[in-house]
């Protein structure tokens, strides 16, 4: 079962767990738009199919995370992708192997809520959504990614002209934040 907790934002490596010990719920995930499904990855390609067609998803790729894949491009990578940003498009991660950690803002209080992705997890975030993403201690990630046009993978980093982004308003109303 997937682990989800408000992170405790004390400094240090942030590929560590940083568990506040206060546990988040799956449906508080939904109240912010965040889904999530649990397909064992043997045998997963029928369900993929099924949700990929449900929410019009018509292409896909596999990133692999990792020293290995990424070269002398691996730590700036995972410094960009640890800034706190949001795309305007959904984020679509179905977890192959290995771990990380996907933290999602939640609106109300500001506080990050972070979601301890495996093999076999399936999250969308949706856009407009302030989030990031870090390996954990394992330093490697392979995962599906879905797309629902031409894939694309543009983040506009938090701030005063981001807050006002369509994608960005569009969603608050979506969580019944804002106008």
């Amino acid at each position: 079962m997937v682990r989800v907790y408000y992170y405790d934002n004390i400094p240090g490596d942030q590929r560590l767990p940083h568990d506040s010990g206060k546990p988040v719920s799956l449906s508080t995930l939904e109240e912010i738009g965040v889904s999530y499904w649990y397909v064992p990855v043997e045998g997963h390609e029928s369900k993929i199919e099924q949700i990929a067609k449900e929410r019009e998803y018509k292409n896909r790729d596999v990133i692999n995370v990792t020293k290995e894949g990424l070269g002398e491009l691996y730590e700036s990578k995972i410094k960009m992708f640890f800034e706190e940003h949001l795309h305007e498009d959904e984020e679509i991660r179905y977890v192959l192997s290995g771990s990380g950690y996907f933290d999602v803002r939640e609106q109300r209080s500001d506080a990050w809520i972070r979601v301890g992705v495996e093999p076999g997890d399936l999250l969308v975030l949706p856009a407009g959504i302030y989030h990031r993403f870090t390996l954990d201690e394992t330093n490697a990630i392979r995962s599906m990614r879905l797309f629902k046009d031409e894939p694309k993978w543009i983040a506009h980093n938090r701030g005063v002209e981001t807050d006002s982004n369509p994608y960005r308003v569009e969603y608050l109303r979506s969580i019944g934040v804002g106008a």
